[in-house]
């Protein structure tokens, strides 16, 4: 097809810059290919700029809250000053509906701050290399398919639009917090009403913060701003936070949340909401029947909406192109991550799957491996078999790599399956930083001693989670870890001991 006067041609061009698109963006480029990366908000996709740099910035100030308001558990005491304002002394009590009060002083718009400083950090960083690379083009712009080899782009300053063509499109523009339709939704004050983004740019601690959904979003949210003096009700449609986890882990983790207190309600369904012409405390009420079918009116002064994530995919006009969607709008991809049309390909969130950055990430990888690095004596790279590890940043955190328990005994039938649990408490190391609360438990393949899945709710989940998910990409027998000589006192030698609770 011959281009068209006028009309920017490109090898390669990439529809968002998110956690695959940037570096793939670089990677074509320094690959000889005249790549242009389109852009209609900023550099580096939800993750660096209202995803996981944000948040795990703002849930370290909560941390920190908390860590002073057990002090005392430590032997250490706050003592006022004569100088200090007042306000400044610390000290803990109930109110009048028996909520603990946490009398520290936050200064929010400090909290906030400090998160913007850190994210401009990043992203900055980010658009500082794009900018260097030669042979890429940052076009900052709202992209729609005109056709399957054409982008009209509607420039971000003024009214121009520009027409761009390429061999190859990209499709990396991810998702977007997702609307319920509930009945009064929209009668509410839109700043009492937060998703994920926008509550992240609050400049005062909610007074009482109301949130649906009981997963990621809700609990990292919820445990956040209790933390940081706000009275917190988490609203749950499942019989159980987190509803893919193990029950065990979801009750514990419920237990966990519950001691901070954070109130949680489970098996309940938002009947209606509506504004309340009250006080700066009440501004939100949100009806629920409770376990008995009476109707229950919970008033807040905030909403938090944290029960999922559309994919970006409604504006792009995918249907100009020939791009096949889902029935929840996620572009369809195989395992390479390329659509029904071939030179169209989606990666990170917006193809669905796992929504996590390093998902994203190891699309990038994919496509490099195939695109840029690709070799007639090597196998495609593809989505097959990799694994899935992800972290809740709770506190403590919740760490998982492969199959739960239910998955396994689905998979494998119960009789292949053992499993190992063991509190935190039993965890030295744990103890002696008075973080004991969770558990672990591992799911064993009962024949070949292979390790098929891995959980841990406990302090520095995550990292415990790592060293696991290595045995399982080396194929290793439990015992190897069950035998390992690790560092003591170290959080890794609980590695040691889990295997003896197999059963």
């Amino acid at each position: 097809m011959a281009t068209q006067p006028g009309v920017k041609k490109y090898d390669a061009v990439i529809i968002g810059s998110g956690q695959s698109g940037t570096p793939l963006a670089s990677a074509l480029a320094q690959s000889g290919r005249t790549t242009a990366l389109i852009e209609k908000a900023h550099v580096g996709g939800c993750c660096i700029n209202e995803g996981c740099t944000p948040t795990k910035t703002m849930i370290a100030s909560g941390r920190v809250a908390h860590l002073a308001h057990r002090a005392a558990e430590y032997g250490v005491w706050n003592v006022p000053s004569q100088n200090l304002e007042k306000g400044h002394k610390v000290y803990h009590s109930k109110d009048e509906g028996g909520w603990e009060k946490v009398n520290q002083v936050v200064d929010m718009q400090k909290v906030r701050q400090r998160k913007r400083d850190i994210v401009d950090s990043f992203r900055s960083g980010s658009e500082g290399r794009l900018d260097k690379q030669e042979g890429l083009e940052v076009i900052r712009g709202d992209a729609v398919f005109k056709d399957e080899r054409t982008l009209t782009v509607k420039l971000a300053e003024g009214e121009e639009e520009i027409e761009v063509e390429a061999d190859n499109f990209f499709v990396n523009t991810g998702e977007r917090p997702s609307r319920p339709n509930l009945p009064g939704l929209d009668s509410l004050d839109p700043s009492r009403l937060l998703d994920s983004t926008t509550i992240m740019e609050l400049d005062e601690v909610p007074h009482h913060l109301i949130v649906l959904g009981g997963s990621y979003v809700g609990l990292e949210f919820g445990q956040l701003f209790r933390r940081l003096g706000s009275r917190v009700t988490v609203l749950q449609r499942g019989k159980q936070l987190v509803p893919h986890e193990d029950a065990e882990i979801a009750d514990a983790l419920k237990e966990i949340m519950k001691a901070e207190g954070v109130r949680v309600v489970l098996n309940t369904t938002v009947a209606n909401i509506k504004p309340d012409e009250g006080t700066f405390e009440h501004k939100v009420i949100v009806f629920y029947p409770d376990k008995h079918g009476r109707d229950v009116a919970l008033s807040g002064s905030h909403l938090l909406i944290a029960t999922g994530r559309t994919p970006n995919t409604d504006t792009l006009n995918l249907e100009a192109a020939g791009v096949e969607v889902d029935g929840s709008g996620h572009i369809k991809v195989d395992e390479k991550l390329q659509t029904n049309i071939p030179h169209i390909y989606a990666l990170g969130d917006v193809h669905g799957g796992p929504a996590f950055t390093h998902m994203s990430y190891d699309d990038f990888r994919i496509l490099k491996a195939n695109i840029v690095s690709a070799s007639s004596s090597s196998p495609p790279s593809t989505t097959r078999y990799r694994q899935v590890p992800y972290v809740m940043y709770t506190d403590p955190q919740l760490g998982h790599i492969g199959l739960h328990e239910h998955e396994a005994r689905a998979k494998y039938g119960d009789a292949s399956i053992k499993t190992a649990t063991m509190p935190m408490a039993y965890v030295a190391r744990a103890l002696e930083n008075d973080e004991s609360r969770g558990l672990m438990k591992a799911v064993v393949h009962g024949v070949s001693g292979q390790i098929l899945g891995f959980t841990c709710l406990g302090l520095e989940g995550g990292e415990i989670m790592s060293i696991v998910q290595t045995a399982m990409l080396g194929k290793l027998h439990y015992t190897v870890l069950q035998n390992a000589i690790y560092a003591h006192p170290s959080l890794a030698e609980s590695l040691n001991n889990l295997w003896g609770f197999l059963q």
